[in-house]
Parts: structure tokens; sequence; C-alpha cells
């Protein structure tokens, strides 16, 4: 072999090796962003796996989309890039959680690439930690969880509960057929209302809140995680990601209104909310069991470890007993502050981070793993009913001239302030809070990469 067919061979062998490393790169960001974590958290991971897999930081160039992943390699002489398309989304906490443990098991135990993307692999198919059906219970019982928290008695909590499972089970079959997820969202949104109207026939006896599972039965659809993922990318300047998440989250919130709209007007429903007591009138210990109860439901949704559902629903109750105590005063015949619902939920939230960024080190999990379900039932789900049946009744004026339009606008302003506070107050000390942690984390992997350099195990491209 002559000196040129031997750098061409060398060549091709650097090549096929660069084409490699970099497509193991793009497979542990696509299973990041397919599993719905923050854009800098799938950052973070993916220049952590570029260091394992030998790529300067300096030679390195990654975009990241909701739909589209770029990463590009390149020097004063060379210039590799390849793209990866993402193909759907799903929370799942404990591939989030797992790819980031695989990222610095990688470094220290000097992993080949074949131990690498094995170990990819098994992450990307191993099975979810709750099948279907008890995902469907969970998601049920968190409904359920939301109608206490709206006033409701324990019979009604019952018929929530029965109509969410329900529900969950038709988005499902949906997902698992293929269907486009918006139409999914409709369609189970429409069944849980459909089924929560007809618990109102039951027997009156049964319950005296017969109209409040209609407030809770469709909440298993609320996009919490994208939505406080939109919050996080925002105040981290990745604006054009932050923005696709908002509009996703704004696509499946109209999804949901719509499947209820449509049943409401099918079945003739009034606005009922006339006829319900919105003071709350539950003992503390009640709103702290059904936090828990939601709290955990929320996280059969997203995945999460089971070791980890009993410090979900401590972080729920945490959040849901905080948020009270703040919100309310001796106006509802309640010991607090009286401060508002507003500061309320953002206090709650702020709680809840500020005891996770500590947490994250007792359980060896991502910050979001514990927050994000914790703060899922302060969602104010009955302002968000509120403002559906305002716009559903626009045209109908009441004796004071005021229509339901504008109480409508009131009530979706008042939501969406106490939805931007939660994710506010989730997301503001895990950012501030990144910059400490961060800095302690480059330290130690600039250390065990040394280490690797010494063993000899290390080669850069």
């Amino acid at each position: 072999m002559n000196l040129e067919e031997h750098l061409e061979t060398t060549l091709r062998a650097h090549d096929q090796m660069l084409h490699r490393r970099v497509d193991l790169l793009l497979r542990t960001g696509k299973l990041l962003v397919e599993s719905l974590a923050d854009t800098n958290r799938i950052m973070r991971n993916m220049k952590r796996t570029a260091a394992y897999l030998g790529i300067p930081e300096e030679k390195l160039h990654i975009n990241i989309g909701f739909t589209m992943l770029m990463v590009n390699v390149s020097d004063e002489n060379f210039s590799f890039t390849k793209f990866q398309r993402i193909n759907g989304h799903g929370v799942n906490m404990t591939a989030i959680s797992e790819v980031s443990k695989l990222s610095w098991r990688a470094i220290e135990n000097d992993y080949t690439l074949d131990q690498y993307e094995e170990e990819l692999e098994k992450i990307r198919t191993k099975k979810r930690n709750y099948t279907p059906l008890q995902t469907a219970v969970g998601a049920g019982f968190a409904c359920g969880g939301f109608c206490i928290q709206f006033g409701c008695d324990w019979m009604a909590f019952l018929y929530a509960s029965i109509a969410a499972i329900i529900g969950m089970r038709v988005r499902q079959k949906c997902n698992e057929s293929g269907l486009n997820g918006y139409i999914g969202i409709a369609i189970a949104a429409f069944v849980a209302t459909m089924i929560a109207w007809a618990s109102t026939y039951l027997p009156e006896t049964w319950t005296n809140t017969p109209w409040h599972p209609l407030l809770a039965c469709a909440l298993f659809i609320v996009p919490g995680v994208p939505l406080i993922n939109f919050v996080d990318d925002m105040l981290d300047n990745f604006i054009q990601v932050g923005i696709v998440r908002a509009v996703n989250t704004l696509l499946m919130m109209g999804a949901m209104a719509f499947g209820i709209a449509f049943a409401v007007k099918l079945c003739a429903i009034d606005n009922f909310f006339p006829t319900i007591s919105m003071v709350p009138h539950h003992e503390y210990w009640e709103y702290a069991l059904a936090a828990a109860i939601s709290a955990m439901g929320f996280s059969m949704i997203f995945n999460i470890q089971r070791r980890l559902l009993w410090v979900v629903a401590i972080g729920g109750i945490l959040a849901v007993c905080t948020r009270n105590f703040v919100n309310l005063g001796p106006s509802t015949n309640n010991i607090g502050l009286d401060m508002g619902l507003v500061v309320g939920s953002f206090t709650g939230a702020l709680l809840v981070s500020l005891i996770a960024v500590k947490a994250v080190h007792w359980f060896h999990v991502p910050n979001h793993v514990l927050t994000i379900p914790s703060v899922i039932p302060m969602i104010p789900g009955v302002l968000m009913y509120r403002m559906l049946f305002g716009l559903i009744n626009m045209n109908v004026q009441n004796l004071e001239g005021v229509t339901p339009l504008m109480k409508a606008i009131e009530s979706g302003v008042n939501s969406g302030l106490v939805i931007l506070c939660i994710s506010v107050g989730v997301a503001i000390p895990n950012i501030f809070g990144r910059k400490y942690i961060a800095s302690s984390k480059n330290k130690h992997l600039a250390e065990i990469l040394e280490e690797r350099h010494k063993r000899g195990k290390f080669v850069e491209w």
C-alpha cells in the first residue's frame, strides 16, 4: 500500500468514526427532546456526551429545535454536519434522569462506543414504570384531587376520578391508533365531560356537589411540562424553541377546550357556577391529601420512578398548603395571609423549587422531576372553566348589564397570571442556582476528563 492509499484509508476510518460519534450524540439529544426535557438540560447533556465522545467543545456546534436537531463538528480544515428528525413527544422523566446519569457514567468508567450505544438503547426501549391502565387510574385520581381543591365532597371526588380514568384511556387508545394528537385530546376531553355530566343524574343524596366533577374531569390533559419548559426556555434565551413550545401548549389547551365546549353544547349544560359555592370550606388536611393524590397521579403520567412518588406527594402538599396559607384569610374563614391566589401560587411554587435545588442531590434526579409534579395541583382549573363558560355564553347579558365575555376575560387574565407565576416560581431558583451548580459540575467534568487523558482513554477528534 503506497502512501496515498494509506492516507485515504486513514481518512475514511476517521470519517466513519466521527460519523458514529455524531450519530450517538444526536441520538442522545433526540431521546431528551422526545422525553420533553427543557432545552438548557438538552444542551448540557449533549455537551457532556460530546466530551465523552472526544469532540472538543470549541469544534462543536449544536442547534436544538422542537422537531429537528443539528450537530456540526468543524475546524479550519474540516466540517461535518448531520441532522436528526424528532418523531414525537411524550413526558418521560425516567429517561431524562437516566440519560444524565449515563453521560457521567460513560466518562468515569471509560465506556467504549459499543457500551454507550447499548446503554442508550436500553433507556430508549425501556418499558414505562406504569402500565397504561395504572397511568389512567393515576390520572383519574389526580383529577379527583383537583375536584377536592375546587370544593367538592369525597363522593364527587369518585365521580370525577371515574370520568377522568375513562377519558385518559380514550386518549391512550387514540394515541395507539396513530390519530392526530390534538384530535385525541379533544375526543378525550369530550368523553370525560360527558361522563361527568351523566353523573349529575345520580341520586342527589349521594353528593352535595354534583357539578364539581365537570370542573376537574379533563384536567389530566393540562400540558404542565410543556408550559413550564416554555417559561424555562424563554428565561434561558432559547427563544425560538420556547415559542414553539408555547404554540404547542396553546394548541393542546385549545383542543381540550373544544372537546369540553362541544360536550357542553351537545348536552345543553347551563352555566352551573352560580349554583355552586366557590368559597373554600375543607380543612387543611383535606387539601393536603388531595394535593398529594394529584401530585402522585401526574407523576405516573410523567413516568417518574416509583421510589419518588412519596417525595413528590410531600412536594405537592407543601406547594398547595403554602399557596392556601398565603392566598386565604379571614374572609374565607381560614387562617392565612389573604394575599390572593396569584401571590400564593408563586410562593408555593418558589418554596418547592428552592427545596428541590437541594433535594436533587439527595435523590439524584433532575430538578424538574421533583418540582413539576409537585406544582401541577396548583393549576387554576376553576378559573379556566369560568373563562370557557363565559366564551360559550358570551352573548348573554345579566341584569347588571355585564356580559359573560367580560367575566371570561377577567377569569382568563387571572388564570394566565397564576399559571405564569407557577412557571416562574419553578424556573427562577433553578436558573439562578444553575450558575453555581454548573460551575462545580464543570470543574468535576474537567477533573475526570484529565484522569482519562492520563489513563490514555481519551482520544479527541
